[in-house]
């Protein structure tokens, strides 16, 4: 089994602390040889086409590479440039490292990092081989080549507790989808869905090579996993001692300018297969099968995508996906809603009675401005109140509902999903505890102190408590400062609408070029249209500056561990991300027009800018239109940021080498000039999702047509995602993940929230329960109910009580009195200008839905998620099975061993432990 011909009991694991700092840096791998036999053997290292013996294993890549006559180099036309292996056609490559020897003041210093760091990983049992930078298309970058021969393989696969297959899954797969034969054009080609056998697994042991189906060494282990593997071994790997403490990982190395890059390499070219026949040629299928815009209508290839990207990259897709699938519903429903209110846009009295001359052109509106702004006539708002009946109609109300539903069973349906997907990715049995939990490089490197562990007994880093408070003291003084800043750009925004909102009134009451187009562009909505963009511009400036900030603080607070990082991050920017986006929509939602006072009483913000109004016909359509800008924008934005600037940037980067010969471009070469998918790359993209799906269901009542909007982005979304990841950006190295992590409560918090705003929107912002407290207890006629609504719900002011501050400077025709939006009492009242008792019925009316509408959405929707099971029946007894199965096996190879001991004449094999091993056999069947 063992690719050198040494025994498996020859190989040692040494998880070995530090003498100088008590650092755990490295899973150290040594190999036990004789006296005369060289360090690593002759397979350690090669440069530049020859093979430097041990004596200068301690040299850097540049000074194995003077060693070697000139007359050696290796042609690089004669080795393909989709070559993925060393130079001897045989050994793969897992890993590149890049630098740059620039002779600066730092090129000793960098120069003795790498010849440390390099001599380490080959300790490690690392394979090195150099490309010097003669060799490199622009002459000055060297490229280090990392192979992991077996013996690395098996013991940190070992370490890291990676499951392998033992046997082909005899478990009779799901009966057949019905609609499978409708379905089909949907589907892809069953090799490309499911590239390999289903297998039972069980976590990688040394010791019982025999039992798992190995093949060929060579490919047992995915490149997927063998990357994963060899970034293990880099993060951890030391290189010196600076400033009296040890320094390790690659990612130090990165930050000083040491190396100037670390990635796995592409399989090949993605717009054609690899010419060697080892070679799978899986980016070619996924970016044929997948990333291509015209093969949007099909299913994604999710087994394909975790094979080559790992199970962390696959199960962000398989979300997306799920997420995708589930808005075509929510965006059916929404566009039935917005088609009823289109064609019922004629039927609605109260657009109909604004735009009658006789009876909106008979009342006069009171000045919507002080002193420069005019009387004006109600119906000339008739178009506009015509549009907003599109979003304010009783089929608001039940889409509110339907969407408080929907979120439920969007996130109990993807618990399933994700069960499922758990099951058939061998993440059932994953270890978050010895995955993620894993102290972070950064952790171990910053934490100088020592105290024992509890559970393992050892000595592990840690950080004072003293020291955690002042750092958690600035970090919250840092998000505090920034979200305060947010609150003031959103205060800044509202002081220009109120500031220009008179403008506005004053412009379009007084020019006449206006009049074609100021039936349908009131001031109202001019001031909420240029708002909306300047806001939009506010948050994208401020989202890029925080996001570098956040990075800068969650790294000042030095987590312990990956998850701790991510999770603190995550909060983080999802809080700032959260005021930036939707502080916008909560102000024209729940503040705008309803603290405006009235005529001769109007409120001011800051004494000197008077507050806003609503239309008559409601706020709603102006949430309408901030949410449309803010959401569209975003979506046209995000899409900009991530496909055309990652592709200008590689085109730039690669316009010499075009100019080259093809097969001088090489492997490595190709895959250094595309963009980085950093650590964080997942991140955003969950974070752009889950921001879209604030504004799907905490403001869509307002705007019926968002899930349709998010459907379409979403559809160009994963094939923009899957496209710029296959084809402009360097391979990820591969992570393990069983769930979305964090996001998931993230998600429930967000659809808990969505209730309770939906219902104030839909009490507050619309006009619905003042129609139908109208309708119920107030009309007067039984043939028409809702006719007089409008002359109802405008209260009278009489001109000659305004102060002077708001009088209009002009009144031409001499009006005596003008209407307002309010329920007030009118001025020849006892109770002059005081709220009717019809404005109190209102509110009461507006509570009671409020309290009726969250008590039964909530009911529906613990009810369904109770109904639900977050685990799939067939799943469960899968698992079952597979556990059983998979002890048995185990069990019957222990036997074996025992039976072949004894037969051995093993005297450490006693027939008690043979009994005993049996006994443990019928023990697992019985259970």
């Amino acid at each position: 089994m063992n690719r050198l011909g040494k025994k498996a009991n020859e190989t040692l694991i040494e998880m070995a602390l530090s003498a100088d700092d008590d650092i755990a840096v490295l899973t150290k791998f040594k190999l036990s040889r004789s006296e005369g036999e060289e360090c690593n053997g002759p397979e350690t290292i090669s440069t530049a086409g020859s093979e430097i013996p041990s004596s200068s294993e301690g040299l850097s890549s540049t000074e194995t590479t003077l060693l070697i006559p000139e007359h050696q180099g290796i042609d690089k036309r004669h080795q393909s440039k989709d070559s993925i292996f060393f130079r001897d056609g045989v050994r793969r490559i897992d890993f590149v490292l890049s630098y740059v020897d620039d002779l600066n003041k730092e090129w000793e210093k960098k120069l003795e990092r790498r010849k440390e760091f390099e001599s380490n990983l080959q300790k490690a049992g690392l394979e090195l081989e150099t490309e010097d930078k003669k060799e490199s298309e622009d002459g000055k970058i060297f490229f280090v080549k990392i192979h992991a021969p077996w013996e690395v393989l098996i013991t940190y696969a070992e370490v890291l507790n990676i499951k392998v297959p033992i046997r082909e899954n005899d478990i009779p797969s799901t009966v057949e989808n019905p609609l499978d034969c409708v379905l089909f054009p949907l589907r892809l080609p069953e090799k490309v869905m499911h590239p390999e056998p289903d297998y039972f697994t069980a976590p990688f042991s040394k010791d019982k090579q025999e039992l798992y189906l190995i093949n060929d060494e060579s490919t047992f282990f995915s490149p997927s996993m063998r990357n994963r593997i060899v970034n293990y071994i880099l993060t951890r790997c030391p290189y010196g001692t600076e400033e009296g403490k040890k320094k390790f990982g690659i990612k130090r190395l990165l930050n000083n300018g040491t190396y100037t890059a670390a990635y796995p390499l592409h399989d090949c070219q993605y717009w054609k297969k690899a010419s060697d026949p080892n070679c799978d040629s899986e980016r070619y299928t996924l970016y044929m099968e997948w990333a291509r815009f015209l093969r949007f209508y099909k299913e994604q290839p999710l087994d394909l995508i975790r094979k080559y990207y790992g199970e962390k990259i696959g199960i962000y897709f398989a979300w997306l996906g799920f997420y995708t699938e589930m808005l075509f519903l929510a965006a059916v429903v929404g566009l039935i809603c917005f088609l009823y209110g289109l064609f019922t846009m004629d039927e609605n009295m109260s657009s109909k009675e604004i735009c009658d001359p006789s009876i909106g052109g008979e009342i006069i509106m009171c000045p919507l401005c002080d002193r420069d702004c005019e009387y004006w006539r109600l119906n000339t708002t008739c178009e506009s109140s015509q549009y907003s009946h599109l979003f304010d109609n009783v089929a608001t109300l039940f889409f509110a509902i339907f969407m408080g539903i929907w979120v439920t069973l969007f996130l109990e349906f993807w618990k399933r999903r994700q069960a499922r997907l758990k099951y058939e990715w061998d993440l059932v049995d994953f270890e978050e505890e010895q995955q993620q939990l894993q102290l972070r490089p950064e952790y171990e490197a910053k934490c100088t102190q020592k105290k024992r562990n509890p559970v393992t007994q050892e000595m592990e880093p840690y950080l004072p408590l003293t020291s955690q408070a002042v750092r958690f003291c600035v970090s919250g003084a840092t998000v505090l400062f920034w979200v305060s800043l947010i609150i003031a750009s959103m205060i800044a925004v509202i002081v220009y609408r109120l500031a220009v909102y008179a403008a506005f009134a004053s412009l379009m009451e007084n020019t006449q070029t206006l009049q074609p187009i100021s039936g349908l562009l009131t001031p109202q909505l001019a001031t909420s249209v240029t708002a909306s963009c300047l806001n939009f511009v506010i948050i994208m400036i401020l989202n890029f500056f925080y996001e570098r900030i956040a990075i800068w603080i969650t790294d000042m607070e030095i987590p312990r561990t990956h998850m701790e990082y991510e999770n603190r991050l995550t909060m983080k920017m999802f809080l700032f991300q959260f005021v930036n986006y939707y502080s916008s929509c909560f102000y024209v939602a729940f503040f705008k027009g309803k603290f405006v006072g009235y005529p001769g009483a109007y409120t001011y913000m800051f004494n000197r800018w008077r507050n806003e109004e609503c239309d008559p016909a409601g706020c709603l359509i102006e949430l309408t239109t901030q949410l449309t800008i803010v959401m569209a924008g975003k979506q046209i934005w995000g899409n900009i940021q991530e496909a055309i600037v990652p592709w200008i940037c590689n085109w730039w980067g690669r316009r010499k080498a075009r100019n080259n010969p093809e097969n001088l471009y090489s492997r490595w070469e190709q895959d250094h000039d595309l963009q980085i998918f950093g650590a964080l790359g997942l991140f955003y993209e969950y974070l752009e999702m889950v921001i879209q799906f604030g504004f799907i269901t905490l403001f869509v009542a307002s705007f019926p047509l968002a899930p349709l909007l998010a459907l379409m982005n979403n559809i160009l979304e994963i094939r923009v995602d899957s496209w710029k990841l296959t084809t402009q950006y360097r391979r990820p190295v591969a992570a393990k993940a069983h769930s979305i992590g964090v996001w998931q409560e993230i998600l429930n918090g967000m659809a808990i929230l969505s209730v309770v705003t939906n219902a104030f929107i839909v009490a507050f912002t619309s006009d619905m329960i003042p129609r139908l407290v109208y309708y119920y207890a107030y009309s007067e006629n039984e043939d028409s109910p809702m006719s007089g609504y409008i002359n109802n719900s405008l209260s009278v002011f009489q001109i000659s009580d305004f102060p002077e501050r708001n009088e209009p400077k002009e009144n031409p025709e001499n009006f005596v009195i003008c209407r307002y939006r309010d329920y007030r009492y009118p001025p020849d009242h006892e109770k002059k200008y005081l709220h009717t008792m019809q404005f109190w019925h209102i509110l009461a009316a507006k509570l009671a839905f409020i309290i009726i509408m969250e008590h039964v959405v909530f009911i529906v929707k613990f009810f369904v998620a109770w109904m639900i099971p977050d685990v799939p029946a067939d799943v469960k007894a899968k698992i079952k099975r597979e556990k059983y199965l998979t002890q048995k096996i185990l069990h019957e190879y222990e036997l074996e061993k025992l039976k072949e001991r004894l037969c051995q004449g093993d005297k450490g094999a006693t027939e008690k432990e043979f009994i005993a091993t049996e006994g443990r056999m019928e023990l697992s069947r019985a259970m």
